[in-house]
């Protein structure tokens, strides 16, 4: 009697473990009855008809996939290689069992050829200057294909773009080569600015002989301010030019 009791216990106790499933918070049952989907249990504690029903568990947090580096041809011809990061998150469990095999390495292969190909159609440029959009496009091309499979992809993020070392010389060369005419752009429309200031000093100068004396006078204050054993006096021409005259008047006489 005792054996028998011992194997009924066993026996239950073999049949509770087969009916009795516990899904958390973040995840979702998939329950297929003889192998039929019969529907989406969850979370809690789940009963199960043992040894008749079948549950697959899907998980609906956000997956943060990296998506690996793929050496790719933009469409000027330049060769990089591009990885990014894709989160997505199960939007309908029993779509994601139904209707593709083994969801996230399916979404994993999508985004690498999305990322080719959208790599393929867009320039040097779009990719180091514009990346916002290219990031976009690519969330849209994802989104699509995984949604019949009832995944939402959320966010694309292009990582990293690296060159080929010639290319990033290249670059580098034309960088200093903008900032070299930028600044004798701005050293130009400087001396310009200070062409124009002068010429107007020059003719207020000219109304009020007395400001001329005056900018003597302060040149004299800062230069005498230098620890210099020289100072150069400017001499005003119209102290000069009566001199010069009269001399020039003795020499005809």
């Amino acid at each position: 009697m005792v054996p028998v009791i011992i194997v009924l216990a066993v026996f239950l106790f073999i049949i509770i473990l087969a009916a009795v499933r516990i899904v958390n918070e973040y995840e979702r049952g998939v329950v297929f009855r003889l192998g039929r989907y019969v529907g989406v249990r969850g979370p809690g504690l789940i009963l199960l008809i043992p040894f008749i029903e079948r549950m697959v568990k899907v998980e609906l947090r956000v997956v943060t996939m990296d998506v690996p580096q793929q050496e790719c041809i933009t469409m000027d011809t330049v060769t990089v290689k591009v990885d990014a990061v894709v989160y997505f998150r199960v939007m309908k469990p029993e779509s994601a069992i139904l209707n593709v095999e083994q969801y996230i390495r399916a979404t994993s292969l999508l985004c690498q050829t999305t990322l080719r190909n959208v790599v393929g159609q867009s320039t040097l440029e779009d990719l180091l200057g514009h990346r916002d959009k290219v990031n976009e496009k690519l969330q849209v091309l994802i989104d699509e294909g995984t949604e019949p499979w009832g995944i939402k992809v959320s966010m694309v993020e292009v990582r990293d773009v690296q060159l080929p070392e010639t290319m990033q010389r290249a670059m580098a060369a034309q960088a200093e080569a903008e900032r070299e005419r930028r600044a004798k752009i701005v050293h130009a429309d400087g001396e310009a600015q200070a062409a124009e200031k002068l010429s107007e000093a020059a003719k207020i100068m000219s109304i009020y002989p007395a400001a001329m004396q005056l900018r003597y006078l302060q040149t004299l204050v800062t230069i005498s301010t230098e620890k210099t054993n020289t100072i150069v006096f400017p001499l005003p021409m119209d102290l000069i030019m009566p001199m010069l005259d009269r001399a020039g008047g003795q020499q005809k006489k």
